[in-house]
């Protein structure tokens, strides 16, 4: 906790392991004689009960003498990809809350386990290094508005069976969600294979040992991509430039690294663009067809007029797509990521 944001808000569903996240802070908080932490629970409307369930959330909050408020997700429910809408939706929700509350951290109850069901899930979507790299301990809050906020991660290292061993010896109970065993759902399907990857000698442990060490790879590769950003792009108005020539001379994988970085600059995305997607469009601009007009991630690539040439002829211009509306996602200002 010593390197954690303070105080904080955390974000309790009922579960098990959200419940031994509020408990864990309660308790260091009092030790600390810090302030205690606020308790933020999302209603997703999903599913009947799930109103009974915030109250029971709100009524643990109270016994351990801490205050808690229940954020309820308004409007239509999209039929497909509900895993992705409602983590946007309960993020939009609980950084709105933080500002009310003058917080700066939201406190999430991610465990070891959930790191190896993450890389899995990434490794499965085909992910390149980045999305393969570990959930940091503390991330930006990547949604639109919440510049300064800050996700906090303090369980990675612990096991979700160490929680609810924790929990029981509180006497504490909690929910068990049915839609966390539905088969719809990637991240449940994952779940259900951990047990023959850990026979096989593929554990939670060993996976987010491998994680790990992707994450120092990708703290390395930060710093070289900072160079090449620095060479390749720059901001002109409201645009974006770029020497496809200067990209397409870096090292793959630091090329297709700042050539990510900057379109989720321009298109104030929170997530980096699918890597087989990244891959042609990495392509397409080194071989010199970018200037004929390409799409991806909300941008808008192609030959920049003669005014905005700074790196010569054969110079693009990257702009977010007008058609596109902006989603909840937080908005980078000045450099890209990983630019100095």
């Amino acid at each position: 906790m010593a390197d954690m944001p303070w105080p904080g808000a955390a974000a309790v569903s009922g579960g098990g392991d959200s419940l031994a996240l509020m408990h864990l802070l309660a308790d260091w908080a009092k030790a600390k004689g810090a302030e205690p932490p606020l308790v933020l629970c999302v209603d997703h409307g999903l599913r009947l009960g799930s109103g009974r369930d915030t109250k029971d959330v709100a009524r643990w909050a109270k016994a351990a003498g801490l205050k808690s408020e229940i954020l309820v997700v308004r409007g239509k429910k999209p039929k497909s990809d509900i895993e992705a809408w409602a983590r946007e939706a309960r993020y939009a929700l609980m950084a709105r809350a933080l500002a009310r509350h003058g917080l700066k951290a939201l406190y999430l109850a991610h465990h070891q386990d959930d790191q190896a069901e993450t890389f899995l899930l990434r490794l499965a979507r085909g992910s390149g290094l980045d999305g393969l790299s570990a959930m940091r301990r503390h991330s930006p809050f990547p949604f639109a508005g919440a510049q300064g906020l800050v996700l906090a991660r303090p369980l990675l290292d612990i096991p979700r069976g160490a929680l609810r061993d924790y929990l029981k010896a509180r006497g504490q109970s909690w929910l068990e969600d049915p839609m966390n065993s539905e088969a719809r759902f990637a991240r449940s399907r994952i779940r259900a294979v951990l047990p023959a990857l850990t026979a096989a000698g593929l554990s939670a442990r060993r996976i987010c040992d491998a994680a790990g060490h992707l994450a120092r790879a990708r703290e390395a590769l930060d710093l070289a991509t900072a160079a090449v950003l620095a060479r390749v792009c720059r901001k002109e108005e409201d645009k974006w430039l770029l020497d496809p020539k200067a990209l397409a001379a870096a090292p793959r994988e630091i090329g297709l690294r700042a050539l990510a970085a900057l379109l989720q600059t321009v298109s104030s995305a929170g997530y980096r663009p699918r890597f087989a997607s990244l891959e042609r469009l990495f392509d397409q601009l080194a071989s010199g067809a970018g200037k004929a007009g390409a799409t991806l991630h909300g941008c808008s690539i192609g030959r920049a007029p003669v005014r905005h040439q700074g790196f010569g002829p054969k110079t693009l211009v990257i702009t977010k797509e007008k058609s596109r509306k902006r989603g909840g996602v937080m908005a980078l200002k000045g450099p890209p990521k990983g630019s100095k």
